[in-house]
């Protein structure tokens, strides 16, 4: 598991990550999202998640918060990003240091 990365989205959103040497998988609906990161979890240290699968998957994705590995990251999609991403990592901040350094809300 040294290292590996994956990235988790539609088919056009993903497929440039190819090309830099991630592992894509192609999902257009929550649950087939799902059901991949239900494999993958073990094998891989971080997971790109699009935003747009991200969002419904909310629940589902705070058992991975639980451990060290995988991390899952959301990411936008081709279409642009929906401010999902930076609201989690918001959220994450304010958790672990008490107080909003970044985006100072």
């Amino acid at each position: 598991m040294k290292g590996k990365i994956a990235i988790v989205g539609d088919g056009d959103s993903i497929t440039v990550f190819k090309a830099a040497g991630v592992a894509t998988f192609p999902a257009e609906t929550e649950a087939k999202a799902r059901d991949i990161l239900r494999k993958i979890a073990r094998e891989y240290k971080i997971i790109f998640l699009t935003e747009e699968l991200a969002r419904p998957l909310t629940e589902f994705l705070k058992r991975f918060d639980e451990e060290a590995y995988p991390v899952v990251l959301s990411i936008p999609s081709k279409s642009g990003s929906t401010g999902y991403g930076a609201e989690i990592l918001k959220s994450a901040m304010e958790r672990a240091l008490g107080v909003d350094i970044l985006f100072n809300n």
